[in-house]
């Protein structure tokens, strides 16, 4: 029997804008050998697309953990994929690489998640003595402000907090429930876990996103996570998106 309330059933699913194919990339984190893989996967990919417009989308973490967080930032922006429009995303690596560059007290803290790879990348190496590293802060942090190009600098301060195209939403972690899209606040968009992660609130949008490592792509119905650990498990990964259709590309 045909409903009489003026609903119409299950909302239609998401979809990238008519003619537009689009690629989003997970963390990252200095795998430059894995990212130079999968540029050319997408684009041997993409070589066989009807849509005219094709866009990628780097959902952040580029840098720590991995080895060469310095050549991923050098790729992104002197060899970025022919043909099609980049949108980069921050993700909090970044953002304390940033705050480290001004403050040698975050220091610390970064360096526990990966900054210690970040820096060594940029030719600046800390004492193996966990007392001796909290006296050579300073002296790293001016080191990196002196060593990284004035480009990488622009780059990461440049980097978008949020990206939307169709139905969707691409953030670095994710989003708060019950708050606006206009509203969300900075440290959510960068950090969130739980309260994202557990959430089955309709959002308004899909939300594709990185920062919490999953062993493979996990759809749901109000996001999709991309993030499955590429600089420990050899596993970056690209979701593609095609009208209503999605899937995965893989290293």
């Amino acid at each position: 029997m045909p409903r009489t309330d003026g609903r119409r059933g299950a909302p239609p699913p998401p979809a990238a804008p008519a003619g537009s194919r689009i690629y989003a990339i997970g963390d990252v984190h200095g795998r430059l050998d894995l990212l130079t893989r999968l540029h050319a996967l997408i684009a041997a990919d993409a070589a066989g697309a009807s849509a005219h417009r094709r866009v990628v989308v780097y959902l952040g973490d580029y840098v720590d953990r991995g080895p060469d967080s310095r050549g991923v930032i050098e790729l992104l922006l002197r060899r970025p994929l022919s043909g099609f429009e980049c949108v980069h995303l921050l993700g909090n690596h970044e953002d304390y690489l940033l705050q480290f560059l001004e403050r040698a007290d975050v220091g610390p803290h970064w360096c526990a998640y990966g900054g210690f790879e970040t820096l060594a990348s940029y030719g600046i190496r800390l004492s193996s003595s966990f007392a001796a590293r909290l006296a050579d802060f300073e002296t790293a942090r001016r080191a990196l402000a002196e060593t990284i190009p004035p480009a990488h600098v622009a780059f990461l301060r440049n980097l978008k907090l949020t990206h939307a195209e169709g139905g969707y939403l691409f953030v670095h972690a994710g989003i708060r429930p019950g708050v606006a899209l206009a509203d969300q606040q900075t440290d959510d968009l960068l950090w969130i876990r739980d309260e994202f992660l557990d959430s089955t609130d309709d959002f308004g949008v899909c939300v594709v996103h990185g920062h919490t490592i999953v062993e493979a792509p996990d759809q749901r119905a109000n996001r999709i996570a991309i993030d499955t650990g590429a600089f420990a498990t050899g596993r970056l990964t690209a979701l593609v998106l095609d009208g209503t259709a999605r899937r995965f590309i893989q290293t």
